[in-house]
C-alpha cells in the first residue's frame, strides 16, 4: 500500500499525442537542445559577460608560452630580431632590396614585427578549437572566447615587441614625433582584423586538422607578397597596374605601410585612402569572421 501511495504522488509524464513529433513533445515540456547556437545578439552578450574569463585565459597562456624555455619570454623579442637579421642578410645585402629605401633596417624590422602579429594570431587560431577539446567538452561557454583569447595573447606579445621596435627606430636616427601616436589606431584595426581571421581559420581547423600543416606555406607566400623586406612601389614600377593594385590592397601590406608611415619620417608616405582600406579590412574580416564562426557554434567539440 505504501508503494502504491508513493507512486500515485509522483507526477506522471504525458505520453506523446497522436502524430506528435519528438520536437513538439520537447517544446510542450519546455525542453531545449543542449549546446544549441544562441542568436547573434545573445551570443555577443554572452561573450561580454565572460570578458574576464577571456582576459584571464589569455594571461595564463602568455605566462605559459615560454615556461619551458630558459630565456622565457625573451624569445618573443629574440625571434623576430633573428628573423630580421636573416632577412637583412639575404634580401638587403645579397638581393639588394634595400635600394631606394631610406633607413632600410627600421623599414625591415617594422615589417617583420607587424606581419608577425598577424602570422602568430593565425597560427594560434588554427589550433584554438582543435587544441582545446577537453575544455570545450567540459564547460559551456561561447566558443569564440578561445580565438579571441589567443589573439589577445599575440597582442600582449606585440606590445612588448613594439617597445623594442621603437628603440630600434630611434637608434637608427628617426625622430620621436606626435605621428607615432597613429600606431595605436593602426594596431587596433589590425587586432580586429586578426580576430576575424583567427575565427575563420579556427572553424576550418576544428574540422580539417591538416590545416595546421598547410598554414605555414600559406603564411610564407603571404609574407613574400606583403612588402616586408622590399618596397612595393619600387618593385612594381614596371609591373601591370593590376599587380600593383593587388599588392597595395593586401591587408597586411596596408597595416605595415601605415605603421612605417607613423614611425619612420624618411618613409615615402602613404595615400590618405590607405586608412579607409585598413578600416574596411578590419570591418569585413572582423565582423564577417565572427559571424562565420558563430554559425557553427553548436558543432565545436562534437567531432
Amino acid at each position: 500500500m505504501a508503494n502504491s501511495a508513493t507512486t500515485d504522488a509522483l507526477p506522471r509524464s504525458s505520453p506523446p499525442g497522436d502524430g506528435e513529433s519528438l520536437a513538439e513533445l520537447a517544446a510542450r515540456h519546455g525542453l531545449t537542445v543542449s549546446g544549441a547556437r544562441p542568436g547573434l545578439g545573445a551570443y555577443v552578450k554572452q561573450l561580454w559577460q565572460r570578458r574576464h574569463f577571456i582576459v584571464a585565459f589569455a594571461n595564463a597562456k602568455t605566462r605559459a608560452s615560454y615556461s619551458d624555455a630558459r630565456l622565457g619570454q625573451v624569445w618573443q623579442i629574440l625571434t623576430p630580431l633573428l628573423n630580421a637579421a636573416i632577412y637583412y642578410l639575404i634580401f638587403g645585402l645579397m638581393l639588394k632590396t634595400n635600394r631606394g629605401v631610406p633607413n632600410f633596417i627600421a623599414f625591415l624590422v617594422t615589417g617583420i614585427f607587424v606581419f608577425g602579429f598577424t602570422q602568430s594570431a593565425v597560427l594560434a587560431g588554427t589550433r584554438s578549437i582543435s587544441g582545446q577539446l577537453n575544455l570545450i567538452r567540459a564547460l559551456h561557454f561561447p566558443r569564440a572566447s578561445l580565438p579571441i583569447s589567443f589573439t589577445i595573447v599575440q597582442l600582449q606579445q606585440l606590445l612588448i615587441s613594439m617597445i623594442v621596435l621603437c628603440g630600434i627606430v630611434l637608434a637608427k636616427g628617426e625622430p620621436l614625433t606626435l605621428k607615432w601616436l597613429l600606431v595605436v589606431p593602426v594596431l587596433m584595426l589590425q587586432f580586429v582584423f586578426n580576430i576575424g581571421l583567427s575565427m575563420i581559420v579556427a572553424r576550418f581547423g576544428a574540422v580539417v586538422t591538416d590545416i595546421n600543416q598547410l598554414m605555414p606555406f600559406i603564411l610564407r607566400t603571404w609574407l613574400y607578397t606583403s612588402g616586408v623586406f622590399y618596397s612595393i612601389d619600387n618593385f612594381t614600377k614596371d609591373a601591370p597596374a593590376w599587380v600593383r593594385h593587388a599588392l597595395d590592397l593586401n591587408p597586411i601590406a596596408v597595416y605595415i605601410e601605415l605603421v612605417r608611415d607613423s614611425l619612420i619620417e624618411s618613409h615615402s608616405g602613404v595615400p590618405t585612402w590607405t586608412w579607409g582600406v585598413a578600416a574596411a579590412w578590419a570591418l569585413v574580416i572582423g565582423v564577417g569572421g565572427f559571424i562565420y564562426f558563430w554559425r557553427a557554434e553548436e558543432r565545436y567539440g562534437r567531432g
